[in-house]
């Protein structure tokens, strides 16, 4: 069985994607960008904390994407951060269920200042698709404030990199956002 496998998969084409089309040009110039940016702004690099508050996991596959060897995010010196209290923006993805209201409004309160809070996708705009349920309270802005949205669904890789270099180039150390 191992050896009709083996002779299968060598047979068969592999099963991955191709990269992705930069639809904004050259995505390493981009994250170049925004790495200067908020090393310009900030004095460091930029630290991101992302926010599950009852999405599908489309807009999460996306960002994660920014960590992937086509993006690589690290080479440039931004960072995903376990922790709030580390965090300088804040991407929340997904309305915002009852059960997430309470800890979305504690991770934003253990965010130091200057903070950025970014809602990516159309559910976090307005709740999107789950807009109306019982279990939703709606899109982010209901329960902490939001600098920045990005629309889409999901939004790509490049849209959200665009987009954090627009709000790290629009603010400045202690002030809010455009």
């Amino acid at each position: 069985m191992m050896r009709k496998l083996l002779f299968e998969s060598l047979i068969r084409a592999p099963l991955t994607e191709a990269p992705p089309d930069p639809e904004l040009g050259d995505v390493a110039a981009l994250a170049a960008t925004l790495g200067d940016v908020a090393r310009r702004r900030l004095g460091r690099s930029l630290s991101i904390r992302e926010i599950d508050a009852g999405s599908c996991n489309g807009c999460e596959l996306e960002i994660h994407a920014l960590g992937n060897a086509f993006y690589d995010l690290e080479r440039f010196g931004l960072r995903f951060v376990a922790s709030p209290r580390h965090a300088d923006v804040l991407l929340v993805t997904g309305p915002v269920t009852r059960n997430m209201r309470e800890a979305l409004k504690r991770t934003y309160n253990a965010t130091p200042a200057p903070k950025w809070v970014v809602s990516v996708g159309d559910c976090a705009a307005d709740g999107g698709c789950f807009a109306g349920s019982y279990a939703v309270v709606g899109g982010v802005s209901a329960v902490v404030p939001v600098d920045l949205h990005i629309a889409g669904c999901p939004p790509s890789p490049a849209r959200i990199l665009k987009a954090l270099v627009a709000l790290i180039d629009h603010v400045s150390l202690g002030a809010g956002a455009p």
